[in-house]
């Protein structure tokens, strides 16, 4: 139904958590490296449960190269460093919502590049981020209730 799609990940614990949240919610892991863990590691495959195998999983080479091969106005860029609300996205079947790595986000040219297509999740001023799994279940489950006659 979605994709979740994340530059250069460094804890295999989120990253797990994340594919157990997208088997339950349908949708598509892309991971892209460099990746700061090995996907076979007992980290990933301990945070996933037994669901890693049911994941729907597609690994990039690059940045460029998920770039290069998507439709860049099916996806939004989630980052701290823009005003619109992930709220206000419209999202429709097989966007795709892409994060950032946990320590660096997503790089500030690509989203330079794509400023129409950032989106946060509004927090108080005491705050500087949330957790990566935390953030993709949030958007995620946004997209899903806007689009919950379709979901499965």
């Amino acid at each position: 139904m979605f994709n979740i799609v994340l530059f250069n990940p460094q804890i295999p614990y989120n990253t797990g958590a994340i594919g157990r949240l997208c088997v339950n919610a349908g949708a598509t892991l892309h991971l892209v490296k460099p990746l700061g863990f090995d996907i076979s590691e007992k980290a990933v495959k301990r945070a996933g449960l037994d669901y890693w195998d049911k994941l729907n999983l597609i690994v990039w080479e690059s940045v460029e190269e998920f770039l290069e091969s998507v439709d860049i106005n099916r996806c939004y860029f989630a980052t701290t460093k823009t005003q619109k609300n992930y709220f206000e996205a419209k999202f429709q079947k097989g966007d795709y919502i892409i994060f950032g790595s946990e320590t660096k986000g997503i790089d500030e040219t690509i989203l330079n590049k794509y400023k129409d297509r950032c989106i946060t999740i509004p927090m108080t001023k005491n705050g500087r981020s949330l957790n990566l799994a935390i953030s993709c279940g949030i958007i995620l489950y946004e997209a899903i209730r806007q689009n919950f006659k379709d979901f499965k």
